[in-house]
């Protein structure tokens, strides 16, 4: 039975029309036919990912320039190879950040670091708050004695308890002799904790008391920003004490900032190489490669970080070895996407090098300001 296209009239050979271009496959069919034709063109990563990945990490602009001549097919291609490794990088970066942080809560004893020395009025209170937060801290070595890296912390939380309760012991003292001699007493300083002021506009904040009006803005909006400046008012004294869950809230949202930010990149690209006369497309799909190396060496040094951490007390004698791979893959990252430039764009060493930098702190000013935002973001919404 010969099928024929219902828009003119054609005989079918295959999956599109020959003659006007319909494809056989419309919108009017069931979602999971839908739904499956999406997830195979962007996940879809079958046996060439092994030939892609390799040329992609040891080769700088190899896969640019291939692509550039046509030899296409025996390679992932740039978007899919970059949406897979972003995914898999960001997910492992989470994984792997938040496997810490439940390392770290099997040591967490709540209260010592956030003892409030500012309303003992006397030597011997601050003495016994002093010293019922460092017999907490002492439970918490008990318990985390074959971790070194604990260790570590819970004895720099006892030298800054020490020099927080020998202050407030200096300011009462000092207060006590201004006081035996009639003079003006000293003005107490503010404690490390619980000095939570947030100021905005030359007055401090408060949701309720206090709150932002921005008078263009509609109610909803308003209380909407107010409720954001609040729980960025109370994380931001939480993240001295424990900045891994914004850290994952900024990794959360750094894809999205990246995926914004990636085609500056390749705008960048076009101006500096403006008399190459290459297409806008042409840039970004260098910008794809480079962006699909940089998260495939994320990923190596997320795995090798994260094994790393496992031999701390598993395989001491891997740390070291792990430790210099860890270096070299954070040097190779710059080298290789400096080779890429200068294989891609074919221009001399001294060129190459000019634009290369001026176009990393370019970069680097935009991501440090994407970066800011994701932080930003992290703190109103974590």
């Amino acid at each position: 039975m010969t099928v024929v296209c219902s828009n003119c009239g054609a005989e079918l050979l295959g999956a599109y029309c020959f003659r006007c271009g319909q494809p056989v496959k419309g919108m009017i069919r069931p979602l999971s036919s839908m739904l499956h034709d999406v997830a195979d063109t962007i996940f879809n990563i079958d046996s060439r990912i092994f030939r892609t990945l390799w040329p992609l990490f040891i080769k700088p602009g190899y896969l640019s320039n291939e692509y550039f001549a046509g030899r296409r097919v025996r390679f992932v291609t740039p978007f899919r190879l970059y949406f897979f490794l972003s995914i898999a990088a960001f997910f492992a970066i989470q994984v792997w950040l938040g496997d810490v942080q439940m390392n770290d809560v099997n040591f967490n004893i709540e209260g010592p670091q956030s003892m409030n020395f500012s309303t003992a009025i006397t030597k011997e209170e601050v003495v016994a708050r002093r010293d019922a937060a460092i017999a907490l801290i002492e439970v918490g070595k008990q318990r985390a004695k074959d971790s070194p890296k604990e260790l570590k912390r819970f004895d720099r939380d006892e030298d800054k308890l020490r020099a927080r309760a020998d202050k407030r012991i200096a300011y009462l003292q000092a207060a006590a002799d201004a006081k035996a001699h009639g003079s003006e007493p000293p003005p107490e300083p503010a404690d490390d904790v619980g000095n939570n002021h947030f100021e905005l506009f030359g007055k401090e904040f408060d949701e309720k008391k206090n709150p932002v009006h921005v008078s263009w803005l509609p109610e909803f909006a308003n209380a909407r920003l107010n409720a954001a400046l609040g729980r960025m008012r109370g994380n931001a004294e939480r993240i001295s004490n424990d900045p891994k869950p914004f850290v994952i809230g900024i990794f959360s949202v750094l894809p999205q900032v990246l995926f914004i930010v990636m085609p500056l990149f390749a705008l960048l690209l076009k101006i500096f190489y403006l008399f190459k006369r290459r297409l806008y497309m042409e840039h970004l799909i260098i910008a794809l490669h480079s962006h699909s190396f940089i998260f495939l060496t994320l990923l190596l040094i997320t795995g090798c970080s994260a094994i790393r951490n496992w031999a701390e007390t598993g395989a001491p004698w891997m740390t070291g070895p792990l430790g210099l791979l860890i270096f070299l893959l954070g040097w190779w990252l710059p080298i290789y996407l400096f080779i890429m430039q200068k294989r891609v764009y074919k221009q001399g060493w001294i060129m190459t090098t000019l634009k290369y930098g001026v176009i990393g702190i370019c970069y680097t000013v935009i991501i440090s300001m994407g970066a800011a935002a994701a932080f930003l973001v992290s703190l109103a919404t974590t």
